[in-house]
């Protein structure tokens, strides 16, 4: 090996860096020696010189492990320990972790004998000598045998400093036997074809050109005297096969281009002189036996190939993965297609940086192997997006990641205390997940990626076929499992009552009501400053509220009904209001004014005495101020600052603090929904529910003519509830570009939803039903009896498919009546069956919160009238007591 070696000025120079980057383009090491270690980290110093340098410390005393460490971590391939005694540098070496990375070096010949090499064994990769031109080869194979005694990898560096061809020419065979020589860098040149073949005479003794440098340990064994040289772009990816000698090599060096011989005109070849696809020139390497080469090379458009591909070899496509992403985003930023993704990155910095985070948080939460490279792609998108954004090229970013790999100071690279805290405080909720869940947490699975829905053709798919009745099906909750958690939770609040709830809450909610009640008592504005509630929430409330009022309102009966079934004989039926009743509201971080109204209004309207509400407090114990104002316009009699199984459980059997009630109604988990059927079939407990409950979903039927930005927005607007979600579009007599238009619609806007993970993870469970007829969607709608059913069709067509509809939580009629208004403030309620339950419940309505008695009035004459029909029934049945309560009253019977 051949190095050239330089004293770096203490200044910065401009030829030097100039220098140093065309040595590091050919040189296999370069020796710098430095006034002060520091003096290394000046800025013009490039990198690619720095990741070569084998930088001497001018004293002993220069060479502390500081200094050394400095060197090392500022990414040169080797330091050079000056040698002082034995003891002193093995004290030294020891301190400094990189044995490959250190050489010693010595001011005498003298110096160097077996035991000194041997006490430096294992601690350095060679030892530097100077040359004089009295050293014989001998003595020079002498020495590297003894440096190589240990390892046949060290390094003997004879540091010439020659000069001219002619040193050089005495210096190859000591290169030949395995020792590296230096020369010095300031007489390199890098001289045209023309110069070195018209006047080699006048050059040789004013420099050494660059090419006889890189070729004087070349030995080609063909007989052109040609090297094969594989040229390979900076991702190592091989563009082709082409052949040097030392006159290309000589111009490559020259130019920094790609320059090569070429055999079919035995001559130059400038790689893109014609074609414009020029080479810039990073590197040449010589292979282990020294008979071939490569060239690495940043290839200009449209490539190395006459084909106009980037490569010769495979498929002659532009580079794949991470660099061609980092090519088409640099191209993308010239020239971005109007209305792209990436366009709109580029221009909206908050969507960028928003993105960034939101990915960054999906990768941290995956868990699956395909998720991770799912995630991992994507963080990978936006960082490149960023970098693009900012000018830097994927090249830097390399640049920056191999000198870290360098450093040999490591830093315990601990994550920052907010950071540790969030990832900690999400293992302890991710690990209760497994036999010891959190209440109101929905259970741990692996999520689905992607913005796909999965396709069936209903004129394909009998209705008696088994693929039609798993069209049927949601996603397989498993209710053993989940009911197997809530048990012991509800056993707890029993026993414990408040204490129970407080410890509960704390377990896993993370909220700490050690010392206060956990329930608050009206007037509830006191329990938070008027001035967080703001005024255009609460006119939106008060809205909501009207609307909600006036169509619950409307369905009470207007007065008790009675009927005459038969002369004398008179039956009524009248309507009476639950007593005490509670509410459950998700809660947490999450703020649901509408469902404490949706719930509140109807309990209000039917007169119910007692309203309980229960929601999650947040972090700090309090509870949303706009829940807190709902409660106060419904009359509530108490908060409960509690979720999950717990907060069922003590509504359900009250504790000393909470009410006890007869009904709990309200939307929640698995984990509720279990709660509520635990207590429900308990007769301690003597509680009923409004309904059970699976995930939100929506199925959408939509025509040709419907507006494909309203039918994607239909499906997100539930998609985004939860991973369990499942979304259904029926596409009556659709095209596949129309139903393309929906899907591309529904990528679109979902990228731009906060809760795309959220999406990724519920449309891969989601569907496109292709629908021949409108007959045969309708069909399908009632089969799947949806939670929420949008009939996206022109008005009179929509209007006239509601008489068809028998199974349905509630219907959005036409295609400006999206499901959010239903959600919020239409006046309908959002509190539906899901699951397919809407074959058999109503949604929350005023007569969820009423109960009815029946009475019945009989004349004696009516008595005597039913008589004989009762005490008939009554001896079929083997009720004698039963006829003779009757037959006692009109005489045919005496005791």
């Amino acid at each position: 090996m051949i190095i050239p070696t330089l004293s770096l000025a203490a200044a910065a120079d401009q030829e030097q860096e100039q220098l140093l980057t065309r040595l590091a383009t050919f040189a296999p090491a370069i020796k710098l020696s430095v006034a002060q270690p520091a003096d290394l980290l000046a800025p013009y110093v490039p990198m690619s010189a720095i990741a070569r340098a084998w930088v001497s410390l001018a004293t002993a005393a220069d060479s502390s492990p500081e200094a050394v460490l400095a060197l090392l971590d500022a990414g040169v391939d080797k330091a050079i320990v000056p040698f002082s005694t034995p003891d002193n540098v093995t004290a030294l070496l020891r301190s400094i972790p990189a044995p490959d990375r250190l050489l010693v070096q010595f001011q005498d010949w003298l110096q160097v004998n077996p035991a000194t090499l041997a006490a430096l064994a294992g601690l350095v990769s060679g030892i530097v000598l100077p040359w004089t031109d009295n050293i014989s080869a001998e003595q020079v194979g002498q020495v590297l045998a003894l440096v190589r005694t240990q390892d046949k990898r060290n390094l003997l560096v004879l540091d010439s400093q020659a000069t001219t061809p002619a040193q050089l020419a005495t210096l190859v065979p000591l290169a030949h036997l395995g020792a590296t020589v230096t020369v010095s860098a300031a007489a390199i040149t890098f001289p045209s074809t023309t110069t070195s073949s018209t006047s080699s005479s006048s050059t040789s003794e004013e420099g050494i050109p660059a090419s006889t440098l890189l070729t004087s340990l070349l030995t080609s064994d063909r007989p052109d005297g040609l090297f094969p040289t594989i040229v390979t772009d900076t991702h190592a990816t091989p563009l082709g096969l082409v052949y040097s000698s030392a006159a290309s090599l000589a111009e490559a060096l020259r130019t920094g281009t790609g320059v090569y011989y070429s055999r079919s005109r035995s001559g130059l070849w400038y790689k893109g002189a014609t074609s414009g696809a020029t080479q810039q020139l990073v590197r040449i390497d010589a292979d282990c036996d020294t008979d071939a080469l490569r060239f690495i090379v940043h290839q200009h458009p449209p490539g190395f190939c006459h084909r106009d591909t980037h490569t010769c070899f495979g498929t002659g496509a532009a580079p794949g993965g991470i660099a061609g992403l980092a090519r088409t985003l640099q191209a993308r930023k010239v020239s971005a297609p109007e209305g792209s993704y990436t366009s709109r990155l580029f221009i909206d910095k908050d969507l960028l940086d928003a993105k960034l985070l939101e990915e960054a948080q999906e990768l941290v939460d995956a868990g699956s192997a395909s998720e991770v490279a799912q995630e991992a792609a994507d963080v990978i998108y936006f960082v490149l997006a960023k970098a693009t954004k900012a000018g830097v090229s994927l090249a830097d970013i390399e640049a920056v990641l191999d000198a870290r790999a360098r450093k040999v100071t490591r830093r315990k690279g601990d994550a920052k205390p907010q950071y540790a805290a969030a990832i900690a405080a999400k293992r302890r909720t991710s690990s209760t997940t497994n036999g010891d869940a959190p209440a109101h947490a929905a259970p741990a699975a692996v999520p689905e990626v992607g913005l796909k829905m999965k396709h069936v053709d209903l004129a394909t798919t009998p209705s008696d076929s088994p693929a039609y009745a798993a069209l049927l099906q949601r996603p397989i909750l498993n209710a053993d499992k989940i009911t197997k958690i809530v048990q012991p939770i509800i056993q707890a609040v029993r026993e414990k009552g408040d204490a129970a709830l407080v410890e509960l809450t704390k377990k896993f909610d993370r909220v700490d009501l050690a010392g206060t009640s956990p329930v608050l008592l009206p007037p509830f504005a006191q329990h938070y400053n008027p001035s967080d509630l703001r005024a255009d929430v609460r006119a939106a409330i008060d809205t909501a509220i009207s609307n909600v009022e006036t169509f619950h309102r409307a369905q009470l009966a207007e007065a008790d009904l009675q009927v005459e079934t038969m002369p004398g004989i008179t039956c009524s039926r009248i309507v009476r209001p639950i007593e005490r009743v509670g509410l459950y509201v998700p809660g947490g971080s999450a703020v649901l004014p509408s469902s404490t109204l949706m719930l509140g209004v109807p309990a209000r309207v039917a007169g119910c005495s007692t309203i309980v509400i229960a929601t999650p407090p947040r972090a700090d114990g309090s509870v949303a101020p706009e829940v807190l104002y709902v409660a106060d316009k419904v009359g509530a009699a108490q908060v409960v600052r509690a979720g999950g199984a717990q907060a069922v459980a003590a509504m359900a059997y009250g504790t000393e603090s909470v009410l006890k009630v007869d009904k709990i109604c309200g939307p929640g988990n698995q984990f509720v929904t279990a709660a509520k059927l635990v207590c429900a079939t308990d007769t301690n407990a003597m509680v009923a529910i409004d309904m059970p409950a699976g995930p939100s979903e929506v199925l959408v039927i939509a025509d040709a003519d419907a507006d494909p930005r309203y039918v994607a927005a239909d499906l997100l607007s539930q998609a985004e509830h939860g991973p369990d979600s499942q979304v259904v579009l029926v596409a009556v007599n659709m095209s596949d570009a129309q139903v393309g238009a929906v899907e591309d619609q529904v990528r679109k806007q979902a990228e731009l939803l906060p809760r795309v993970d959220i999406v990724k993870q519920c449309l891969p469970k989601s569907w496109v039903v292709r629908a021949p007829t409108l007959d045969a969607a309708i069909d399908f709608s009632n089969a799947y009896a949806p939670e929420h059913l949008i009939l996206n069709l022109p008005d009179a067509t929509a209007l006239a498919v509601v008489d068809k509809i028998t199974n349905a939580g509630s219907v959005f009629v036409g295609a400006y009546s999206p499901e959010s208004c239903g959600d919020y403030a239409s006046g309908t309620n959002h509190t539906l069956p899901t699951y397919g339950y809407a074959r058999m419940y109503s949604g929350v309505n005023t007569g969820t919160f009423v109960k009815h008695i029946t009475t019945q009035y009989l004349t004696k004459d009516g008595l005597e009238g039913l008589a004989q029909c009762v005490m008939t029934l009554a001896e079929v049945e083997g009720l004698d007591a039963h006829a003779r309560a009757v037959a006692i009253r009109v005489g045919k019977f005496n005791v």
